[in-house]
């Protein structure tokens, strides 16, 4: 997907071998992974291949918003969404997108406010950060739907409502929010993220560390049938050892997850 002119260099000097960097994934990711390497050294690539290239990615990862499509290929994201309008038309636009940041957002912010609505609605207890995770929006915008709803407003504000009407959309009743201890005494199970959810972040996909931290969670995400499996394949008397390099792992495990843990604790 990129360095041909340093293999045919290689070739003429007579090279038996060259390093190289293999890549793990399908065809549509090596098609972006090529396009950001060319965009960045050797000659510049042209508006007409930078276009085209867009074109090819929108097609292939619609859920990626316009700014993450646009800083792989180097063109304005304006001019993806102007790509984007012209290969969805008479299609259904997508409800969310992700961002360079990898995070998932609706597209539409009036729509993510009505949702989470319904849903302060239907758990008038649950936190900002249940609310904002449920329904794809910010903790801060969970906490001024909250705000409005308290106040007895329409979650969403003039200004930001859709002029055509919504059909089907149940009404938005107000709710109370709950005392601060009951708050105070609530826990919520965090559920872990499916690996096929993280594979989506091109943040992740697209560097060499992301890609190895996916692989580790793919290797290391045993269901109950590969475990017995995995127990059975182990000679009874290396289960003591096998055991104990288990353990280890999962030490090692639970001390990343807790600087993760960390991490987002101090950027909240």
């Amino acid at each position: 997907m990129d360095g041909w002119h340093r293999l045919q260099a290689a070739g003429i000097r007579g090279d038996a071998t060259i390093p190289v960097r293999f890549f793990d994934g399908n065809e549509q990711d090596a098609f972006v992974l090529a396009v950001r390497l060319n965009a960045k050294h050797g000659l510049p690539l042209s508006a007409a291949d930078r276009r085209a290239a867009a074109e090819r990615i929108v097609a292939s990862h619609p859920s990626w918003s316009n700014r993450a499509i646009a800083a792989v290929v180097g063109i304005a994201d304006k001019t993806v969404a102007s790509i984007r309008r012209q290969h969805n038309e008479g299609v259904a636009s997508e409800v969310s997108r992700i961002g360079l940041d990898g995070r998932t957002r609706p597209v539409s912010s009036a729509d993510g406010r009505r949702r989470a609505g319904e849903f302060i609605a239907r758990h008038p207890d649950a936190s900002l950060r249940e609310i904002a995770r449920s329904v794809g929006i910010s903790p801060g915008t969970a906490r001024d739907v909250r705000t409005r709803l308290e106040r007895g407003e329409d979650p969403v504000a003039t200004k930001q409502r859709n002029t055509e009407p919504r059909q089907g959309m149940a009404p938005v009743r107000q709710v109370t929010r709950p005392p601060r201890d009951d708050l105070a005494r609530r826990t919520s199970v965090e559920q872990p993220t499916p690996v096929l959810d993280l594979r989506r972040d091109p943040r992740l996909r697209f560097t060499d560390a992301g890609r190895l931290l996916l692989r580790f969670l793919e290797f290391r995400a045993l269901d109950e049938l590969q475990r017995r499996r995995l127990v059975e394949a182990v000679p009874t008397y290396q289960s003591g050892a096998v055991a104990r390099v288990a353990r280890e792992c999962a030490r090692n495990w639970q001390m990343f997850a807790d600087q993760l843990e960390r991490r987002e604790r101090y950027s909240a």
